[in-house]
């Protein structure tokens, strides 16, 4: 069988363009954009294979989809402290600074930065496919904007994929497995947390008010997105 493995050198890794706006990083001639972009064609994300699955559970009342390949950096830094003003002035906003918080696009169209601890924060990004932008340009960025301060950049792109349950019943179907309290008063748009759903760690994203995404552990894809088919099927 012939070899399909798609090879780059390292003017490949210089495509794209600033993670938070600023001024463009490195640049890409056509035929390299052109190589990279035949990589990325041959990605498959972690629920790939349930795309069939997901569509048939959806319907009017609640719906449930696969947003792949989001660029996810690990972010380490106390709050106040030098290393976290850098990295907000490389992202170009302010990092967050209490639970639940969503620094930048907390509808998550764009650059959101959610607070998961005291000095734990994941930055969250589109898929370099629309952006342009690879996780190595973002990490690469936020890793010279830290120096030599106290902090951590981690890329963690393969460490998660990201679900999105929509639609007017969207909430019901969380709360039968999630403890904690959802309700728009307690859990506004915007707002983040690392929780359970039933026993499967993940971080819940509330993007819209009738929008959450869930991001479980790529191991985890399948469980979770037949998790929470089964509490759909009342509601199709």
């Amino acid at each position: 069988m012939a070899d399909s493995t798609l090879t780059m050198d390292e003017r490949d890794t210089e495509a794209g363009g600033s993670l938070g706006g600023g001024s463009s990083i490195g640049g890409s001639s056509p035929g390299v954009a052109a190589a990279r972009a035949r990589v990325l064609a041959h990605r498959r994300s972690p629920a790939h294979d349930l795309v069939d699955e997901m569509r048939a559970g959806s319907g009017e009342a609640v719906q449930l989809r696969e947003v792949p390949f989001l660029t996810q950096v690990a972010v380490r830094a106390s709050s106040g402290s030098r290393t976290a003003q850098a990295l907000g002035a490389a992202l170009g906003l302010s990092l967050p600074t209490r639970a639940g918080e969503v620094a930048g696009a907390a509808d998550g169209n764009g650059v959101a930065v959610l607070w998961l601890s005291p000095d734990e924060m994941l930055a969250v990004g589109p898929d370099e496919a629309d952006s342009g932008v690879s996780p190595e340009v973002w990490v690469g960025e936020l890793a010279e904007a830290v120096a030599g301060e106290p902090g951590q950049v981690v890329d963690v792109s393969a460490n998660r994929t990201t679900l999105e349950l929509s639609g007017p019943r969207a909430l019901s179907v969380l709360q039968k497995s999630c403890e904690l309290d959802l309700h728009p008063r307690a859990f506004a748009v915007g707002q983040a947390v690392a929780t359970l759903l039933d026993s499967t760690g993940v971080i819940l994203w509330r993007t819209g008010e009738e929008t959450w995404r869930v991001l479980p552990r790529a191991s985890f894809a399948t469980h979770v997105v037949r998790w929470l088919l089964d509490g759909m099927r009342e509601y199709r």
